[in-house]
């Protein structure tokens, strides 16, 4: 059948057409998170205070989505999945328009925590909707097409922040979600299904609350630690305080009769790999990248947002470009074995970052940045291939509900971590201000971490996956 043809019929599948309107939802939340990447230093300076400490717009939005994603499932039974999906991109938009226009740096932090929040019930109930109205020989399909939006909005979401923000204001990159928030809306109602469980039970308020404390003390930890003033003190007793809540959480996890998030996706060995172990060094490493660069290479070395965002081009076009080899390389080398050569790779790429300055020459810029961005591509599709090759169809929700949650506490951590490491850098140097050697410490560590990922993915059996991505195992 020629590509065109084989497009169109993909397209006119049912499925398909629910993976790309929810995948244009999320999208809108990608863009979000990229596209402030650039407009850090200028925000920073709207609100009289550092670079770095805008990190919390980053960190906080993680700890909303995370704290607030457990509830999703028991408001998706409720509401139904379509009415929860439309209602959470309507609040994501109106709270993106306040983010815009708040006049104080206490101000724009509240509003990304309920942008946050509305997230949280974007990204886990848009998987878990796509995930029921997919077979199992379409799953790989209908994944790839959620991975799109991470890839694409990657893409356009630096340069067009750094542009914006040199030609008229930061403000404005928050404005631009009004558009895609209406057409989401408009195709949801007119195409996906309003499904509701049949079963309703009551609602987990202890094991919500447990949960929330844990990711909201684990979260702010590593966020407090890597302020510009590192306050041990705090830090440790936040992450002690998140290692005591969750274990009381899985305690009681497990016991409920309905519990607020159910574990039994856990036992899977793939899952657990894909979603926890592996799959969260690799999303945490992989996540300072972006926060990073941007940073280095304005508050560094001085380059305008335009054009640390037109450099950024070539790392986020490679994840776009590499969208189209992997899946046919996923199906040749199996997942085992993509995450573990791919794993390692994507460290190596992370820590030659630390390379990237002015000075470098351009042919060899291009080529690091290059193989950052791909690398990092091909990792996420495989992981969130493998997260949901065995699991059962029953189980599809809860683990949506997992995956969604553990990525975000990955992202959060893997933001917060990096400011850890530029400031505890300046501070061993005595220094009031950050400077290249900083960043570039930053990154070789962060890519010492990630290829700690490549330990776990070992434990992964041969023909993992094996069913729905057509490879043959030996």
């Amino acid at each position: 059948m020629p590509p065109l043809r084989e497009l169109r019929a993909a397209i006119a599948r049912p499925s398909m057409q629910i993976a790309l309107i929810v995948a244009c939802a999320q999208f809108m939340q990608n863009l979000d998170g990229t596209i402030i990447v650039t407009a850090l230093p200028a925000m920073a300076h709207s609100f009289a205070t550092t670079a770095s400490r805008m990190s919390e717009g980053i960190t906080t939005y993680a700890l909303a989505a995370a704290v607030c994603i457990p509830a999703s499932g028991w408001l998706a039974d409720r509401m139904g999945t379509r009415n929860l999906l439309c209602a959470a991109i309507g609040l994501f938009t109106l709270s993106s328009m306040t983010c815009g226009i708040a006049g104080s740096f206490g101000a724009f932090i509240g509003w990304r925590l309920v942008q946050g929040g509305s997230a949280a019930m974007m990204s886990p109930v848009g998987r878990m909707i796509v995930l029921r109205n997919s077979e199992k020989r379409e799953l790989m399909q209908t994944l790839s097409t959620l991975v799109w939006p991470g890839l694409i909005a990657p893409v356009i979401g630096p340069p067009l922040g750094g542009f914006i923000t040199t030609a008229s204001s930061w403000r404005w990159i928050f404005y631009i979600n009004l558009p895609f928030g209406i057409v989401a809306i408009a195709l949801a109602l007119a195409v996906i299904p309003n499904h509701r469980s049949g079963e309703h039970g009551s609602f987990d308020i202890l094991g919500f609350l447990l949960l929330a404390l844990a990711v909201g003390c684990l979260t702010y930890g590593f966020d407090v630690a890597g302020g510009q003033q590192i306050e041990v003190k705090t830090a440790l007793a936040l992450l002690g305080a998140a290692a005591v809540a969750g274990f009381l959480a899985l305690r009681h996890l497990e016991s409920a009769r309905d519990p607020a998030v159910r574990l039994d996706a856990l036992r899977g060995r793939a899952f657990f790999v894909a979603c926890l172990s592996g799959g969260g060094i690799s999303r945490a490493a992989i996540s300072a990248t972006p926060f990073l660069l941007p940073l280095m290479l304005q508050v560094g070395f001085g380059l305008s947002p335009l054009d640390s965002g037109l450099l950024l081009l070539v790392y986020m076009l490679a994840n776009f470009l590499m969208k189209a080899a992997t899946n046919p390389i996923v199906r040749r080398f199996g997942m085992r074995k993509v995450l573990l050569v791919n794993g390692a790779i994507t460290a190596a790429g992370i820590a030659a970052c630390a390379l990237v300055s002015p000075g470098l020459p351009a042919l060899l810029t291009g080529a690091i940045l290059l193989l950052s961005g791909a690398s990092r591509s091909m990792q996420f599709s495989a992981l969130t291939y493998t997260t949901f090759a065995e699991i059962r169809p029953e189980e599809r929700s809860s683990a949506s509900i997992l995956s969604s949650l553990a990525m975000q506490i990955a992202n959060g951590v893997g933001v917060a971590l990096a400011a850890l490491l530029l400031n505890f850098s300046r501070l061993l140097r005595h220094a009031t201000s950050l400077a290249p050697f900083d960043f570039r410490l930053a990154f070789l560590l962060m890519g010492v971490f990630g290829a700690l990922a490549v330990f776990s993915y070992a434990r992964l059996p041969e023909g993992t996956g094996a069913d729905i991505s057509g490879h043959a195992s030996a």
